[in-house]
């Protein structure tokens, strides 16, 4: 019973994963490798795979800051009364029930060109919608739980003692975070840290309400590769996909690899680590 349920996973995954990536790579490469090529090195593939790496960087460099403070204020915080602590987990958690379309419209709403505050920024030379700040603040929406919740059950689990401890001798709340808490909490900093890269590489619903999908100015990677389908233009869109793939693949790798190197440490006495 028991190698008939691995097999049937084993299955599964093929079919709902590996096939499907097996047969975009035969699609990327079906005119050969200079189509390939080609596909990829066309001016609007090269500026959208440009604004996907800004709005990776920059989402990926926001939510680390916020989502790391956040995190020490749900867990170390004082200010938190028993019932504001459940709402704003309720609150950090609302990206997993909300389709990314609405997350996308959501921003235009507020942001739009017709709203108020949409006008007010843009007679300052600030617009959000079908530019690039859309764009990230949906992302950022989009991918915000990730590092909150990587981070959060660490802090739980090391306690406040060496901390205390710490600050009993004298050191500075941001010299006991670095020397103290950091350590404990790096290994969760890190998958939080590529769960966002990878998400926010591959995000879509959200990109394609909120960006226009305007060629050369808001496309990103995974629109393109939208366009393209809808063009039929099949070789170009499967050549991005296959890259995107890659990426996403790698990066779970390099997950994988972070993972055993943490148990390897705490094994050896490092850290403690629980994900």
């Amino acid at each position: 019973m028991k190698k008939l349920l691995i097999g049937i996973s084993f299955l599964i995954v093929f079919l709902l994963i590996i096939l499907p990536f097996i047969g975009i790579g035969f699609g990327a490469f079906e005119e050969g490798p200079s189509a390939f090529f080609d596909a990829l090195t066309r001016p609007e593939a090269l500026h959208a795979l440009k604004i996907s790496a800004i709005i990776v960087v920059i989402v990926t460099a926001l939510n680390t800051i916020v989502g790391v403070y956040l995190s020490l204020q749900i867990v170390r915080g004082t200010w938190l009364s028993r019932w504001l602590k459940p709402l704003i987990n309720a609150i950090i958690d609302l990206p997993f029930a909300v389709s990314p379309v609405i997350v996308g419209l959501m921003v235009i709403v507020i942001f739009g060109p017709n709203t108020a505050l949409g006008s007010f920024m843009e007679a300052h030379s600030m617009k959000i919608v079908y530019a690039i700040p859309g764009m990230v603040i949906a992302t950022m929406f989009i991918t915000f739980p990730l590092m909150v919740r990587e981070v959060v059950p660490l802090l739980e689990e090391i306690g406040t003692q060496s901390e205390e401890a710490s600050a009993t001798l004298g050191a500075s709340s941001l010299r006991t975070f670095f020397q103290v808490t950091w350590p404990s909490i790096r290994w969760g900093v890190v998958y939080g840290l590529i769960l966002t890269i990878a998400r926010s590489l591959g995000e879509f619903g959200s990109i394609l309400v909120v960006s226009g999908n305007i060629i050369n100015q808001t496309q990103t990677a995974t629109t393109l590769v939208y366009q393209d389908a809808e063009q039929f233009q099949l070789v170009a869109a499967n050549s991005v996909a296959f890259v995107l793939g890659l990426i996403s693949i790698s990066i779970l790798l390099a997950l994988e690899w972070l993972k055993r190197q943490s148990e390897t440490k705490h094994n050896g006495g490092g850290s403690p680590h629980a994900h």
